[in-house]
């Protein structure tokens, strides 16, 4: 189970590389890379879509020997014709659990994937907003110009089209961010408790998604794995039957149907290799001995906390966009290493060659001690 839950990161994985490495050769292929988490949930809705529809299992499930059964709950009686004594009985899947099945393995995935990019993305812009302050436009008091000088497009008519959008975006953003994190922390803390409960016997389904569907994973039997040739030719000609129209256009979907069914079918098979291929070179790569005499990796320390401005210094602007010597907006920010505050470069570097010391905690310092900051924009 474990293993099976694990396999569709790793295709990921595997793919995203294969397709990063050709992409160096063709650049097309960066159109994949660029919209990836809807490329590999078309792919994987494909595929445990066609999955479902054959073995009753999703796509990882199937290739390591597993099958779906939906559990019923009989009401006990004292009817001598019911062998079940824990009144529950385990049968094939149906309909709506075939398709709410693909929800939890791809469409949930899918918008978790998303939030998550969403969540980084404000995340690093937080970042950035507390070490450079709130972002700003360039050129707020400027027009765009043609070759005849007369203005193209006004920054405040395209300000006044885009504001409420912006306004809803970052509103948005702002609610992913606050809620994100504990939606993330409740489905690994759901997760492992079912896994935990799954592993002491305390219940039969190994996971949220499965008890909600009211399924149980278990082990196909060797008459299942026998029969499921014969069974997935049943489902496909009974398919070709229910074609309605012409000869010649019955012919026609019947060959689409074919070749659909044959894409699938090397499609999955090509995965399963592609898995099998990755795992054989990140074993190649990494053998027994590198991994036993790796050094353990610890976590980074913790940064130092921030040096005390002095009673004497220079005190600090509420506006960290400000500079503290000239009481201005920064002009190419730059940093005292020994303290970390920024300043205007040319401030900075005249305090310091006159004073030998930072203007803020009147810790001594020399000019070789400035670094340039440069906006990632």
């Amino acid at each position: 189970m474990s293993a099976a839950q694990q396999l569709p990161a790793s295709l990921r994985a595997a793919l995203t590389y294969s397709i990063g490495v050709l992409a160096l050769r063709r650049p097309f292929l960066h159109k994949i890379l660029d919209y990836e988490d809807e490329f590999f949930a078309l792919l994987m809705l494909a595929l445990e879509t066609h999955s479902l529809r054959n073995t009753d299992a999703s796509f990882s499930e199937s290739l390591y020997g597993l099958r779906r059964r939906a559990v019923r709950i009989r009401i006990k009686k004292d009817d001598t014709r019911l062998k079940s004594s824990d009144g529950i009985h385990n049968s094939g899947l149906e309909k709506h659990q075939r398709v709410l099945s693909v929800v939890f393995m791809v469409v949930l995935p899918y918008f978790k994937s998303k939030l998550h990019s969403v969540y980084n993305r404000e995340r690093e812009a937080r970042l950035q907003a507390s070490l450079w302050g709130p972002g700003e436009e360039r050129f707020d008091d400027a027009d765009y110009f043609d070759g005849g000088g007369e203005p193209l497009v006004s920054t405040g008519t395209l300000n006044a089209e885009t504001s409420v959008r912006t306004r809803l975006t970052k509103k948005i953003q702002k609610i992913i961010f606050a809620c994100y994190p504990w939606l993330h922390a409740s489905c690994e803390g759901f997760s492992f408790s079912y896994q935990l409960l799954y592993l002491l016997d305390a219940t039969g389904f190994y996971s949220l998604g499965l008890h909600a569907l009211g399924v149980h994973v278990c082990r196909a039997t060797g008459q299942e794995l026998m029969d499921n040739s014969s069974r997935i030719s049943k489902i496909r000609n009974h398919e070709r039957e229910r074609l309605h129209g012409p000869p010649w256009l019955k012919a026609l979907q019947g060959a689409l149907l074919s070749c659909t069914y044959t894409v699938l079918d090397y499609a999955q098979t090509g995965l399963i290799a592609a898995v099998f291929f990755f795992k054989m070179m990140e074993w190649w790569y990494q053998s027994a001995e590198e991994r036993m005499s790796a050094p353990t990796v610890y976590p980074p320390p913790p940064p130092p906390p921030p040096p005390k401005v002095a009673k004497e210094g220079i005190p600090l602007p509420p506006d960290r966009t400000i500079c503290p010597l000239c009481s201005q907006k920064r002009a190419n920010p730059s940093v005292v290493t020994l303290s970390g505050f920024v300043f205007c470069y040319a401030c900075i570097f005249k305090y310091i060659s006159q004073y030998k010391r930072c203007p803020v905690t009147l810790m001594p310092a020399t000019s070789e001690q400035i670094r340039r900051l440069f906006h990632d924009v």
